[in-house]
């Protein structure tokens, strides 16, 4: 089962796309995490809420229990700013050391870029977001 993570931003509709691949950040996360440390920025997982989405996603593949769902707590939200000085200072340290993550470094640079994309609109439209955990 491949684990992605994937940017829930409020609101039903938020008028644009919001798609991000997610699979190689996720396949990265404790090497995005320590470098996130080095950095002095916010690790990605830090941006991480649980929301009845992923949950029902959990639920369908038998990952979660029903009751365990029930009690989650409110969904917390993220200013788009924040993730965006995350999210810009891997890029900019991975575009700079692409030897960093190995053969991962470029497709992680990809989805950084997905990612980016998506939190510069958010911000554009003083929306807020989070990441959720996908397991396909």
């Amino acid at each position: 089962m491949a684990a992605s993570l994937y940017i829930v931003v409020e609101g039903e509709d938020p008028g644009y796309d919001i798609f991000v691949n997610g699979q190689a950040l996720a396949r990265n996360e404790d090497a995005l995490e320590r470098l996130a440390e080095r950095l002095r920025v916010t690790p990605l997982l830090e941006f991480f809420s649980a929301d009845e989405n992923s949950m029902a996603l959990l639920l369908e593949q038998g990952v979660a229990s029903p009751d365990w769902a029930r009690h989650l707590p409110q969904p917390q939200w993220y200013d788009a700013p924040e993730g965006l000085l995350t999210v810009c200072a891997l890029i900019e340290f991975l575009s700079a050391n692409p030897a960093a993550l190995g053969s991962e470094t470029q497709p992680v640079l990809v989805e950084l870029r997905e990612y980016e994309r998506v939190l510069r609109k958010t911000a554009q439209r003083g929306l807020h977001w989070h990441i959720a955990v996908s397991w396909r």
